[in-house]
């Protein structure tokens, strides 16, 4: 076999996993997406200049969104080879801090806070509008509808923690099928009703709102249904690269979809009535329970991919210092990406199974589905701007175009989306406003408590000058004291010094960076100094999407001859008890919710993956 041979290959077997990873969002709309738009609370009566003006946004919106916008100019934005908006945020934002970072970061901060709504909605609208179809077999399965949608709710949420490694391999196959079946069912309606092709005409679009003026925004709500995945598309672009994503999209998912929206417009033509599920009814009879099947497959596995994301965004945001530090579960010792985050997981299950019995039927659910996606979309845009303008030093005149372009079909989805808050539309906005608060009271207490730290710390230089005098004893053996300043002496350090007057033979103070790009090369962007005969500093770069994990880090000194036995190794860690006060930059309410949050993260010594038993904590109070 050549070399370019084998390049097709791999290319074309990584394009077969990124149907399963990256389309499963978008790949599940065709089964609530047209019904939304006809039967919806919104819907449009069914008459030929509806359906065609439907199905022309239809088509235009997964052509202007996603094809252009995602997949030709967003995907630019690779922070490293990662995308998704905290990526992005972090790419363009600038390195000295004014009004311009302050609203780059809080953009992108609520745009990632509300993709924690999405992560809850769309497993509860995938699984439930998947069951739904047991309705159209037979009337006697409608009391198991929301029973069977539990109960597969658990077992997608209980498998995580086995991770994407091992069933990874079939969610290809199984989505390349799921839209194998969605081309063939629109294939067989269209072929009845040919002249429903002519929808792909723009005019019609344009007739649409021309005729319906108001009533024609009001379905945009429904219509942008089907491009609902166009952020998942963004952020899963690590995992596999922008080229497999733009072949999949172009060569089998853009066709599959057109299709079966446009044979759902031809069937509903041919029988009005049919609008109430117009997916399930494009299939024969004999074919119902398999498409069933097919599509509880298809949604578990485009609800795995939004469940995963999730996980990988408060990955993100605990390592750039935006959430406190949660168990995070590599599941994978190939794969970079594949983690399980336990808390995440489970409260992500019982938002979800909340919203099943709230609801009740996806129709319901899709009144709440939308709102955060738009909200993230706009934002995207805005910091997409900023790349083409600062990253890719694009014309200013042909960015501002591109981007009014992209704000007008934005906002009119978001408009049309935001009058759903009355309907549940409410739902991921108050997600996101309770994760965005989290983010930015982590981000700005942990700020807050560096200073109150710096004032108890020395200089380095200054502790060094003084140290030996406070000291009765060298101890054998090597010590680790973590410290957040580089520049600072640990208080662990000092204190240790203060109470037990004593300093080990080696001591090693160690500072863990994040990198604003997600992968770098440690043993390359590890600075080493030694202070004086008893005394290293040791300051460790590790990229957003690496776990640090510190008894490697300390094989890695052992080579360097840095550390002489690693056996015989003491970690010094501080514990702060905060002391909620009026004197500082936080309300109360929110330094009470900020020790709720210390309290309650993970231990930092299971966080570094540190030995209990050589772990030595000593406590400092800290007023906030």
């Amino acid at each position: 076999m050549t070399e370019v041979t084998q390049g097709k290959s791999k290319l074309a077997l990584i394009t077969l996993s990124a149907l399963g990873i990256v389309f499963g969002d978008i790949g599940t709309s065709p089964l609530y997406a047209m019904k939304e738009c006809f039967f919806g609370k919104h819907g449009m009566t069914v008459n030929e200049i509806n359906v065609f003006g439907v199905l022309s946004l239809i088509f235009w919106s997964l052509i202007f969104v996603i094809s252009i916008k995602y997949l030709l100019i967003v995907m630019r934005a690779d922070n490293k080879g990662e995308g998704g908006i905290m990526a992005l945020m972090e790419l363009v934002l600038p390195k000295k801090k004014g009004s311009n970072y302050l609203i780059i970061l809080t953009l992108g901060l609520f745009g990632a806070a509300l993709l924690y709504g999405d992560g809850i909605i769309t497993p509860a609208i995938s699984v439930l509008s998947a069951m739904e179809g047991l309705k159209i077999a037979t009337p006697l399965f409608e009391p198991y509808v929301i029973p069977f949608t539990v109960v597969i709710l658990f077992f997608l949420f209980f498998f995580q923690k086995k991770g994407t490694a091992g069933v990874g391999k079939i969610f290809g196959p199984i989505i390349l099928i799921w839209f194998i079946v969605l081309g063939i069912l629109g294939i067989s309606a269209i072929l009845k009703n040919v002249t429903i092709l002519k929808a792909l005409n723009p005019i019609y679009a344009v007739d649409f709102f021309q005729l319906h003026g108001f009533a024609g925004i009001l379905v945009l709500g429904a219509v942008f249904l089907v491009v609902t995945g166009g952020e998942a598309l963004y952020a899963d672009m690590g995992h596999f690269g922008r080229k497999p994503i733009r072949l999949g999209w172009f060569f089998v998912v853009l066709p599959c979809l057109v299709l079966n929206y446009m044979g759902q417009g031809a069937l509903i033509l041919q029988n009005p009535t049919l609008a109430a599920n117009p997916f399930y009814y494009l299939a024969p009879n004999w074919a119902l329970y398999p498409l069933v099947i097919l599509s509880a497959m298809a949604t578990i596995i485009a609800s795995q991919a939004v469940i995963t994301g999730a996980f990988s965004l408060t990955h993100q945001a605990i390592q750039l210092g935006y959430l406190p530090r949660f168990n995070v579960i590599h599941t994978s010792a190939k794969e970079k990406g594949q983690i399980y985050i336990p808390q995440i997981n489970w409260m992500l299950f019982i938002a979800t199974i909340a919203l099943v019995f709230s609801f009740k039927s996806s129709s319901n659910l899709a009144a709440a589905y939308g709102v955060a996606v738009t909200t993230t979309m706009v934002i995207t845009t805005i910091l997409a701007f900023n790349a083409m303008t600062r990253l890719w030093k694009w014309n200013f005149s042909i960015s501002l175009a591109i981007t009014v372009l992209f704000i007008i079909i934005d906002l009119s989805f978001f408009y049309a989306n935001i009058i759903k808050v009355p309907d549940g539309g409410w739902f991921p906005l108050v997600v996101g406003i309770l994760i965005y608060t989290m983010m930015t009271t982590w981000y700005k207490g942990r700020r807050l408590l560096r200073i109150q730290l710096t004032k108890l710390t020395d200089p380095i230089d200054k502790f060094l000058g003084y140290y030996k005098k406070n000291v009765s004893h060298v101890v054998p053996g090597t010590a680790f004291f973590l410290t957040a300043n580089p520049n600072g002496t640990p208080p662990t350090l000092v204190n240790n010094i203060r109470y037990n007057k004593v300093i080990h033979k080696q001591v090693i103070i160690m500072n863990i960076k994040i990198s604003n790009v997600p992968y770098v090369d440690l043993k390359e962007n590890l600075e080493l100094k030694k202070l004086n005969e008893n005394i290293f500093q040791v300051i460790a770069l590790y990229g957003y999407m690496t776990q640090p994990d510190i008894p490697t880090l300390v094989k890695l000194l052992n080579e360097l001859k840095v550390i002489d036995n690693i056996d015989d190794i003491t970690y010094f860690l501080g514990k702060e008890t905060i002391v909620i006060t009026k004197d500082t930059g936080m309300n109360p309410w929110r330094e009470t919710l900020f020790d709720f949050m210390s309290r309650n993260s993970e231990r930092i010594t299971t966080y570094f993956n540190l030995p209990p038993q050589k772990v030595c904590e000593i406590g400092t109070q800290l007023k906030l």
